[in-house]
């Protein structure tokens, strides 16, 4: 992860402590949470193991040896979740899925790029949309399908789009 960009904090000891003090703590959250979104937005990942995740470098530092523990993840996990940006994959919580961009944000981004693309009122694939060479400059371009779903639902309660039958196509208004 050498081109990733860490923040001030990740070479400060005292970030990978959960600290008591609410106005740090609320500090600490708001730096983690944008961590784990960026970290995940650079490495385009959508999932996250909570046993995997202990070892990594976005929750262990090697270099000053400190690493967040478990109860530490669980909490800015909880955090994310009532942001809505990630989504347990199980009840025993041990995976999540993890959206750097809510599937509503997700949404606008895909609209913008079929209202410049021209495609309104036509019918696109869901290959087309996050595979196809027309989104190959895109954010959203290798997008998981389960969070492209999402986000054409966003756009379907909105009346911005139709979802085919199938789940297969899109037809955007």
């Amino acid at each position: 992860m050498a081109d990733f960009e860490w923040p001030w904090q990740y070479k400060f000891p005292p970030f990978f402590t959960i600290q008591p003090n609410l106005e740090t703590r609320k500090k600490q959250l708001e730096a983690w949470c944008s961590l784990i979104l960026s970290y995940h937005r650079h490495t385009k990942s959508y999932s996250l193991n909570i046993t995997e995740a202990q070892s990594s470098p976005l929750f262990y530092n090697k270099s000053l040896s400190r690493k967040l523990h478990v109860d530490g993840i669980y909490t800015i996990l909880d955090e994310l979740n009532k942001r809505g940006h990630i989504e347990w994959k199980d009840k025993s919580k041990k995976e999540c899925l993890i959206m750097w961009r809510t599937p509503g944000e997700w949404g606008k981004t895909i609209y913008k790029w079929a209202d410049d693309k021209g495609m309104k009122n036509t019918v696109c694939t869901m290959y087309e949309i996050t595979n196809g060479e027309d989104s190959e400059n895109t954010e959203f371009h290798g997008l998981e399908n389960w969070l492209l779903l999402r986000s054409l639902k966003c756009l379907q309660t909105e009346g911005k789009c139709e979802i085919m039958a199938g789940n297969e196509g899109v037809k955007f208004f």
